[in-house]
């Protein structure tokens, strides 16, 4: 893809009397990488620094605290309360500066949302005293992140409904914190007026229930975001670019901020000063499922809509966000709904994106996976970081270059052994990959056909071993006899887990598969267990998908299995982690009565804590019966059989089952090649289920390990 292929979105642009070099921004994303006092240190910067090398035109930051730490909504957040920030936010522009980005500061009071406030026991600033929670944010979490979770200490919460006074002190503090920007050297400022933050809370009726003329009418509800924009343009002047987040809607809340709220609030935006629109939206934090629903959507565009229709009645620009693809974004560009597009986690996995594009090389952007790694990892106070690009967070620590020249053994064709071998080659080694299946993927081709958008990771990692050059060898057996013929000097073990049934009664009924052997049936592979478990007809459909090469086409396998599959009406999963979750998604869309059964007290093990609050709401929306913390599971021939977490015995109807659960690291030949004299270095699921960021993560290590340098990649 060239640049003319996307004309519009690589255009230049402008924002006031910025010029922008493409319409590509970085989307606000808290980070949590600032230092723990609030300045910005060589991990935030070195962060955006790589987005700004990447070719992005805007960089917007995440959260920086106007009144920090009051107000602050999460730990090692960037403040700009106090001139004593300075140095650090006028290194951080002149990282960006240094490669022709643009940067702002997104202005920010975290008022209802304040998590920094909740945790020093300060009390939360409000229009009003909030209504009792519809649901419980936390209702999703397993045991051991609760328990790593500092919000877990918070026993109590005190409100501080504010006066007229302390609005106009707030007032001030915006202004004060646009005045630093400028004197710091950023080129324009973001106010976050969105999220359900202080500002936010007062343009919702359903949060500000005041009498005053701060509540009531909309027109009233907008004054202090106003008076903010009024008194920031007074402190910046008129050339100065100053724009605001809005919320194009409040998703599940009933009485919340609707799109014709919306757009009459930018409209009152526009006529007060502001120079464009950011249309963004916030839910209902109570219920899980909303927490990729709206500000981090999961579809495709979801916000797009709501964007054009502020747009339309707007004369400023307005930049869109939201799981928008490069072409979507050009094409509503050229048609005039949206002006820029912002993306959060598409730069994540790649800050080079713009640069890729710009160049015609979009077939090498490394592609987000929507498995929600990033904001997962904010949602529990930790830095952010990405499950496919391993150095995100960490470009402070990456070593410059690394040795090469050396020959590397990888085995195993999954996703670790193959991004082992793509960042080998690309360090200057000869790379042989040897793996003993009829082609690459692994287990990632199995993890594609439940949840898509892993397919598109799949397919990247493929064509990067291909376009490299790697010396690829399937059908291929790793033996201590091979290696010693192909004298390494060093070997990768990427030959992922253990897959044995555990010890459930019944385990050993025809009926009965594994994991292994779904993932076998599903893509057309085939084994001695399976054969005992299917008829000849399943065999022989499964095996022409084969040799047609069909079953390597997972789209047309997903098609095909809609209509027809050799599984019986009614399937009972044991097992309630990821794999069993997206199995009994997978089945449900495709006609099958599902029910889920484990011992785990929590389901969701091995998924990140957005996806998770989606994934399980959406499977009770399915009619999927769930039951965790089940005892006394047995498998008998026409149900499964156990004690439900209330101790009542229950019966799930079985035609089959699957057992998804057992996975173990497996060493075995990690350690017989480490005797017979190698140096070895394990990834992926053979060190212990780690899934796909366990894989890239450990890919990384063991190529930076191999070139010489100490593999930071946290």
């Amino acid at each position: 893809m060239s640049r003319t292929h996307l004309p519009h979105l690589l255009s230049p642009g402008r924002i006031g009397s910025m010029e922008l070099r493409n319409r590509i921004a970085v989307t606000a994303m808290g980070a949590s990488l600032a230092e723990i006092d609030g300045h910005c240190g060589e991990r935030i910067i070195r962060y955006h620094e790589a987005q700004a090398e990447g070719g992005v035109g805007l960089i917007i930051t995440g959260v920086a605290g106007v009144a920090w730490p009051v107000g602050g909504n999460q730990v090692n957040q960037i403040a700009i309360s106090d001139d004593r920030f300075l140095p650090g936010l006028e290194a951080l522009v002149r990282a960006a500066h240094a490669h022709g980005a643009k940067i702002a500061p997104q202005l920010h009071h975290g008022g209802l949302v304040a998590m920094e406030d909740m945790l020093a026991g300060r009390p939360i600033w409000c229009p009003s005293l909030p209504e009792p929670a519809s649901g419980d944010f936390t209702e999703m979490f397993l045991a051991e992140e609760l328990a790593a979770a500092p919000f877990g200490r918070i026993r109590s919460v005190d409100f501080k409904v504010m006066t007229a006074e302390d609005i106009a002190f707030v007032v001030n503090q915006f202004a004060a914190a646009a005045d630093r920007a400028k004197r710091a050297g950023f080129d324009g400022a973001e106010i976050h007026a969105g999220h359900g933050y202080l500002l936010s809370s007062f343009i919702s009726p359903k949060s500000n229930r005041r009498t005053d003329e701060y509540g009531g009418s909309l027109e009233n509800r907008m004054r202090f975001l106003l008076e903010v924009i009024a008194a920031v343009r007074a402190a910046v002047g008129p050339d100065f670019p100053v724009w605001v987040k809005l919320d194009t809607r409040e998703e599940g809340k009933k009485g919340g901020i609707t799109i014709e709220d919306a757009v009459r609030a930018a409209q009152m935006v526009e006529a007060a000063g502001a120079d464009a629109i950011t249309a963004t939206a916030y839910h209902d934090a109570g219920k899980p499922k909303l927490h990729s629903g709206s500000h981090t959507p999961h579809e495709p565009g979801l916000n797009l809509p709501f964007a054009a229709q502020l747009r339309k009645a707007l004369t400023i620009p307005v930049i869109a966000s939201g799981r928008i693809e490069p072409e979507v974004g050009d094409a509503h560009i050229a048609s005039g709904a949206i002006d820029f597009v912002s993306m959060g986690r598409k730069l994540l996995a790649d800050p080079a994106l713009p640069k890729k594009l710009t160049e015609g090389r979009a077939d090498e952007v490394l592609p987000c996976i929507y498995c929600y790694t990033c904001i997962s990892a904010i949602y529990v106070c930790q830095p952010l970081r990405c499950a496919v690009r391993p150095e995100t967070g960490f470009e402070h620590l990456q070593p410059k270059s690394l040795a090469s020249g050396k020959t590397v053994v990888v085995i195993g064709g999954g996703p670790g052994g193959m991004e082992s071998a793509r960042r080998l080659k690309a360090a200057g080694n000869h790379v042989i990959l040897l793996e003993q299946g009829e082609r690459l993927g692994g287990t990632l081709r199995f993890a594609s056909l439940a949840y898509p958008a892993n397919e598109r990771l799949l397919n990247w990692l493929r064509a990067q071993v291909d376009k490299a050059g790697i010396d690829v060898r399937l059908r291929t057996q790793a033996t201590p006899e091979l290696l010693k013929s192909l004298n390494p000097d060093a070997v990768v073990v990427a030959t992922g887990a253990r897959r044995a049934l555990p010890d459930i009664p019944g385990n050993d009924h025809p009926h009965v598969f594994s994991g292994d052997d779904m993932r076998k049936l599903m893509l057309g592979e085939s084994s001695d267990a399976l054969k005992a478990k299917t008829s000849w007809t399943t065999r022989i459909a499964t095996k022409i998908g084969a040799a047609t090469g069909l079953t390597d086409n997972l789209d047309l396998v997903r098609q095909a299995t809609h209509k027809w599959m050799p599984l019986g009406k009614n399937i009972a999963i044991v097992g309630g982690e990821l794999v069993g979750l997206e199995l009994a998604e997978f089945l449900a869309e495709r006609g099958r009565t599902v029910t889920v059964v484990d011992d785990a007290p929590r389901f969701g093990a091995g998924l990140t804590i957005v996806r998770r609050m989606r994934l399980i709401t959406e499977l009770k929306e399915h009619g999927i019966d769930l039951y965790p913390g089940a005892a006394d599971i047995r498998i008998d021939s026409d149900a499964v059989r156990f004690t439900d977490n209330q101790g009542a015995g229950q019966s799930a109807p079985a035609d089959h089952v699957i057992v998804a659960k057992g996975a173990t690291g497996d060493l075995t030949l990690a350690d017989q090649l480490k005797a017979a004299g190698f140096a070895v270095h394990e990834v992926g699921d053979c060190t212990g289920v780690g899934y796909i960021e366990g894989a890239m993560r450990g890919a990384a290590r063991a190529a930076a390990a191999i070139g010489g340098a100490v593999p930071n990649f946290g």
